[in-house]
């Protein structure tokens, strides 16, 4: 196995060996914001559910945790018009790192294609130059394959990481869309 992993890294064509490191790198990027941004939009979807629940037990504010009440506390007047400015704000700030998501789930592949198509023209070029049959053609599309599925690899995680946080946010701002529905009912 070792072994194998030299003899790629040595038969190899530096742009593939510099986009599957580019690779690498994004998919430890797309890791770090998947779980950054899942658990800090689970722990703020757990206060906006506990102070959702207690307005709807009969309270007439706001959790003092809740990101709505930051905004309510500046105006001595509830309005629609802040609610909407806090549901805007919040929303920005759910949706943080999705962009980011959605841009490695749609580029990756195309990262990963570059590295064979260089590697295989490298191939050619190798078998010009040497007397090789069918099994020089066979392993040079092969290593040059493996960009290809390093890319596809990093955009299905990507993706999936991009779709989960686009629903933990939805779930997010619903609740607050709840919160600020129920604080106007409770002042009419």
């Amino acid at each position: 196995m070792f072994n194998s992993i030299i003899d790629f890294y040595v038969i190899s064509h530096p742009v593939t060996l510099g986009v599957l490191a580019l690779l690498s790198v994004y998919f430890i990027a797309l890791n770090w914001i998947f779980f950054y941004r899942y658990f800090f939009i689970n722990n703020w979807l757990e206060v906006e559910n506990r102070s959702l629940e207690t307005l709807l037990m009969g309270s007439k504010t706001l959790n003092i945790q809740s990101f709505l009440n930051h905004f309510l506390k500046t105006s001595s007047n509830v309005t629609k018009e802040i609610l909407d400015l806090g549901m805007l704000a919040a929303t920005k700030d759910a949706t943080k790192g999705l962009s980011t998501l959605s841009v490695f789930a749609s580029t990756t592949p195309f990262i990963g294609l570059f590295g064979t198509v260089v590697s295989i023209l490298d191939t050619f070029t190798h078998i010009g130059q040497s007397s090789g049959g069918m099994s020089v053609i066979a392993s040079g599309v092969s290593d040059a394959l493996v960009a290809t599925a390093a890319g596809i690899f990093v955009a299905i995680f990507a993706y999936t990481y991009h779709q989960i946080l686009k629903r933990k946010s939805f779930e997010l701002i619903s609740t607050m869309q709840m919160q600020g529905d129920a604080i106007i009912a409770r002042k009419e």
